[in-house]
């Protein structure tokens, strides 16, 4: 019975990769060296091709200033958090994470309508001087790419790096500075060396998530600033070259799954620190004794509030209307369909969608996650922890538009005809859901007491009594924070399902950029609206895994 059990627990995860994952990604090296080409044909057509050489060299080196501007701003909080008390620090803490789990579309949608031409910043500038044009040139630019990269994935060097920085004990630098090192000193040779896998952790992280990017660069970027990720889109739904769009995905997934190999590895570097004690903060931040600590957290505070509350009022006032009348038209006006395409969905329907592919998701991805967590978490499967843990980490490092032209090229014939089917939408989200889900619940799983297991098995409880009666009911907070995880994800996911969702069964995501896409006040009004809503759900998501998390180092 226990070895069925095992068998059962490994089937579910390995035939899911195998099946939604590697399958996909395999049709897309077969489509790359087919179609009567030759086995390098696509992939000297890019290398022959300067704009994509370009298009290349761009996606790595924005990726590359992203972060090290992500690191300078949030290593200085890393440490505040890690160290000091002060109010208002759960608040910031949450905050932060609010840019994470919300869809990069929402993101860039947020600073277009704080800093767009139709945004509050620009809109005050021209009636405060009376102009003719927006004095502010954000949108299509690459400062606006890197805020928003910045502001997205801060919350990771807060979280990673905070974390385990909170968890060290402080007697080695104290043992330092009595030996007469100053504070640089101790930093660099003390500290530095001691956060070092958490901080690479990070770093690799961010910079995975940044050289992936696609909604940002999409919408606050423009074509000027095309990307790997962007050109994918491009390749397969304007030009339908696909073996050029399969060579791009392939040189692509190539980077992104060496950077994770090396992720995962420093990950677990990062749950075994040398020494640990209880995070807790040692000195009271006081704004009359740290004034410039206090002012840095209150712009990092404003930092990550306003383009949320820029986007929210916008949904609610009148875009090209002088004055400051509240109005809820653009809600009313996503029950409408003013429109007699049978290709077009309104705004309630894309919301049902969303919601139907949400909770699809947290099926699938508690089905597959909680048995390949189990496996992860238990100290006799050695190996899970060597083979399963990488490959259930992949999806994390791989492009989303990559996964959707996958999905179109594997999945087109019997017996996994899926193209034209809802059930495609929750797969696809399961997949980027998964390494989150996974990694909420091992540490919960890993933290049950043998003993506890002993006593049920003592007692004659079956395998499967001692998971139902014993492991489930302690880790039943875990369960509801990679439930939320895996909701919040599928429904701001836009890399996918901007390729494969069917047009009369948009998601909120795919129908913001639509709106995004038409002229008029009223589709704009639009986009901010659903946007607003797609931030509301998101944030209380967030609050709620916020409040019912388990701490542990190495967990998202």
């Amino acid at each position: 019975m226990r070895k069925n059990l095992a068998g059962l627990l490994w089937f579910l995860p390995l035939a899911f990769l195998a099946l939604f994952y590697f399958y996909p990604l395999a049709s897309i090296l077969a489509l790359s060296f087919g179609r009567g080409l030759t086995v390098m044909q696509p992939f000297v057509q890019i290398f022959l091709s300067g704009s994509i050489l370009g298009i290349a060299w761009f996606t790595i080196w924005q990726a590359a200033l992203s972060t090290l501007l992500t690191l300078a701003l949030g290593l200085p909080a890393a440490y505040l958090l890690a160290r000091y008390k002060f109010r208002g620090k759960s608040f910031l803490r949450a905050l932060s994470g609010i840019p994470f789990v919300l869809p990069t579309l929402v993101v860039a949608t947020a600073f277009e309508a704080l800093l767009g031409p139709r945004g509050w910043v620009n809109q005050s500038l021209i009636d405060l001087f009376a102009l003719d044009q927006p004095p502010i040139q954000f949108v299509n630019t690459l400062t606006a790419i890197l805020v928003a990269h910045v502001f997205y994935n801060t919350t990771i060097v807060l979280r990673l790096v905070g974390d385990f920085w909170a968890r060290l004990s402080p007697r080695i630098e104290q043992a330092a500075r009595s030996l007469g090192a100053n504070g640089w000193q101790t930093f660099t040779k003390i500290t530095l060396p001691m956060i070092a896998p958490a901080l690479s952790a990070a770093t690799l992280l961010v910079f995975i998530f940044d050289f992936t990017s696609f909604g940002v660069i999409l919408i606050l970027g423009g074509p000027q600033f095309a990307t790997l990720e962007t050109e994918i889109y491009f390749q397969t739904v304007a030009l339908f070259n696909l073996p050029i769009a399969a060579a791009l995905a392939l040189l692509q997934l190539l980077c992104t799954l060496l950077l994770t190999i090396i992720y995962t590895k420093l990950s677990a570097r990062v749950s075994r620190p040398a020494e640990l004690r209880t995070p807790t903060a040692a000195h009271q931040l006081s704004p009359r004794k740290n004034p410039v600590a206090f002012i840095y957290l209150v712009l990092l505070a404003a930092f990550f509030a306003a383009p949320l509350v820029g986007l929210a009022a916008r949904s609610i006032t009148p875009v090209d209307e002088q004055g400051s009348a509240i109005t809820f038209d653009y809600y009313a006006a996503l029950a409408q369909n003013d429109r007699d395409d049978i290709f077009f969905a309104p705004p309630s329907s894309a919301i049902s969608s969303s919601l139907i592919y949400g909770f699809a998701t947290v099926a699938l991805a508690l089905l597959v996650g909680l048995p390949a967590a189990w496996l992860l978490a238990t100290r006799s499967q050695a190996f899970a922890s060597r083979v399963l843990g990488p490959l259930l980490m992949l999806p994390i490092g791989t492009s989303a538009v990559t996964l959707g032209l996958g999905f179109i090229v594997a999945l087109d014939s019997p017996p996994l005809d899926l193209r034209a089917s809802p059930v495609l939408v929750p797969l696809a989200h399961t997949l980027v859901a998964l390494p989150f889900v996974v990694r909420s619940l091992t540490p919960a799983l890993r933290s049950i007491r043998p003993r506890l297991r002993q006593a049920a098995a003592v007692l004659g409880a079956a395998p499967r009594q001692v998971l139902r009666h014993v492991d489930l009911p302690l880790v039943s907070r875990a369960l509801f924070v990679s439930a939320m995880f895996a909701f919040a994800i599928s429904i701001g996911e836009f890399g996918a399902t901007a390729l494969i969702a069917r047009p009369e069964y948009p998601t909120i995501p795919v129908l913001i950029f639509r709106l995004l896409s038409q002229p008029g006040a009223i589709h704009y009004g639009q986009a901010m609206a659903l946007s607003t809503i797609l931030m509301l759900v998101t944030a209380g998501g967030l609050l709620l895994i916020e409040r019912f998390r388990i701490a542990e180092v190495g967990e998202f």
